[in-house]
């Protein structure tokens, strides 16, 4: 059973089909990692559009995925950009983010010997 993770959202959207589950989970795998660091660099550069950019391309997938707590805080970044903040004000809730987004990737790699 996923601990980080819960597919239930994307087997009621496709109606059960599992190979749409796998493509799901496999855009994770690939995309979600690069998108994380393009977070951060935009983070550490302050280039709000940069990190806006790539927080909202994660935003459905993060919400697909039935990852409440890190979609909650990728919502947090992408206000973040949006006020301009300033970097220590976001820095622990990126930290947080890729926390989530990290134990996940490891889960799934598990779950599905990837």
């Amino acid at each position: 059973m996923a601990i980080h993770y819960n597919l239930s959202k994307v087997y009621e959207i496709s109606d059960n089909d599992a190979e749409f589950a796998q493509q799901i989970i496999h855009l994770f795998v690939t995309e979600i990692p690069n998108e994380i660091r393009l977070i951060k660099e935009g983070i550490e550069e302050k280039d709000f559009n940069k990190t806006y950019s790539a927080s909202h391309k994660i935003k459905p997938t993060l919400d697909l995925m039935g990852m409440d707590l890190a979609y909650d805080e990728n919502l947090q970044i992408m206000e973040w950009t949006k006020s301009q903040g300033k970097k220590k004000e976001i820095k622990e809730v990126f930290k947080c983010l890729k926390e989530h987004v990290d134990n996940t990737l490891k889960e799934i790699r598990k779950d599905y010997n990837l």
